[in-house]
């Protein structure tokens, strides 16, 4: 399971590097297409420039027709041309929208020296000159934005896909659960009723004198608990308030009589009750799942400490251990599904543990802190009522 979860992960990390890598070759692409319209544009202005000094030194009427043809040819690249002073000459292709053309004018030619190579000089002769400055042509511009606008549209796109596939992805994983945890509650509940049977017949038998019997019921009262934990994960549990000091020490009764005695445990509360809305056996199954994997880390030798104290809105619980302890890298992949370092086990109990705290109850858990080596320490987070 635990390599599946690898793989998965894995796949899932090389569909985002190629997707990067096709929207890269896409960009590379647009922009070379971009340039070479743009030298295309450049050697139509030198072109045009030729034909203009030709035009202004021609004598003669032989290539007159062909000199207007190619200077009236652009009808789409903005162009302004100065004289050796620098002064405004000639203008073509620019939209006159105000009564001041002179300002609108001194405004377009700042704007075309202040892009790169887009100035040709003009030699008159006789030591006069005239510079075309021009800018790109409409058609340039919006090429050179598609390429930005079409990556915004793949990127709504590939969101909105995204955001879809995960609403069923839950929508699924939310039947599954809801499935297996009915299935699993009905599956345990015939021979729950049938142990009760056998338990009320034991009881009365002579052979009940070591009180067997009342062992096997807390046993089975076990299995009543977790059947019903099972029922109510799988629809949106009935809430109450709750003092939170109850159910820690309720849990920690139950666990102390179920770990090694090598193991120091404390438990530190508020004085004051501090209450929450809460589905009593869901929290209570989340704090002994916690504890449960703090006592495997700790191979049954260390420290257990669960602590809970209340600020402003929330309540706070954390669980301390002095065990293994956890890679900073993993500590998001501990709560996905299928996650597990040990050699038995479906690596489903800290999902279902933040199922039930942030889904159920609105509250959040995580890796507080951890040292490989040194201890682990969980925080649950729920909201605080008066």
């Amino acid at each position: 399971m635990h390599n599946f979860y690898q793989h998965s992960e894995t796949g899932k990390y090389l569909f985002f590097a190629v997707s990067i890598i096709l929207v890269g070759i896409f960009l590379y692409i647009s922009n070379d297409l971009v340039k070479k319209l743009a030298q295309e544009e450049r050697n139509k202005m030198e072109i045009w420039a030729a034909a203009t000094r030709e035009l202004a030194t021609e004598t003669s009427d032989g290539n007159i027709d062909l000199i207007l043809k190619i200077i009236q040819s652009n009808t789409t690249i903005p162009v302004i041309i100065t004289d050796e002073n620098g002064m405004i000459a000639q203008y073509l292709n620019i939209d006159i929208n105000t009564s001041d053309t002179t300002k609108l004018l001194s405004k377009k030619l700042a704007d075309f020296k202040n892009n790169n190579d887009t100035s040709i000089t003009i030699d008159l002769g006789d030591g006069m000159t005239q510079t075309l400055y021009y800018d790109d042509s409409i058609l340039l511009k919006r090429l050179s934005y598609y390429p930005y606008i079409q990556l915004a549209v793949m990127i709504l796109f590939a969101l909105i896909a995204y955001i879809g596939l995960v609403s069923v992805k839950r929508a699924e994983q939310n039947k599954v659960w809801v499935g297996l945890s009915k299935e699993t509650a009905h599956q345990l509940g015939t021979p729950i009723s049938s142990l009760m049977a056998w338990i009320e017949l034991l009881k009365s038998s002579s052979e009940n004198e070591s009180g067997i019997a009342e062992e096997i019921e807390k046993d089975v009262k076990r299995l009543s608990t977790i059947a019903d934990r099972f029922s109510k994960i799988g629809s949106m549990p009935q809430k109450e308030k709750t003092d939170i000091n109850s159910i820690l020490e309720e849990a920690a009764a139950y666990m102390q009589h179920r770990i090694s005695g090598k193991i120091e445990f404390t438990l530190t509360l508020p004085e004051e009750k501090e209450n929450a809305m809460l589905c009593k056996p869901l929290i209570e199954w989340v704090i002994e799942n916690l504890c449960k994997n703090a006592v495997d880390a700790m191979e049954g030798k260390g420290k257990l400490n669960i602590t809970a104290q209340a600020e402003k809105g929330k309540i706070y619980i954390e669980i301390s251990d002095t065990g293994k302890g956890i890679a900073k890298k993993n500590f998001n992949a501990i709560f996905k599904p299928g996650y597990t370092t040990k050699k038995r086990g479906w690596g489903l109990g800290l999902t279902l543990a933040k199922r039930i705290v942030e889904e159920y109850h609105n509250g959040a858990i995580y890796v507080k802190e951890s040292t490989p080596g040194i201890g682990t320490t969980f925080r649950i987070e729920l909201p605080r009522i008066a």
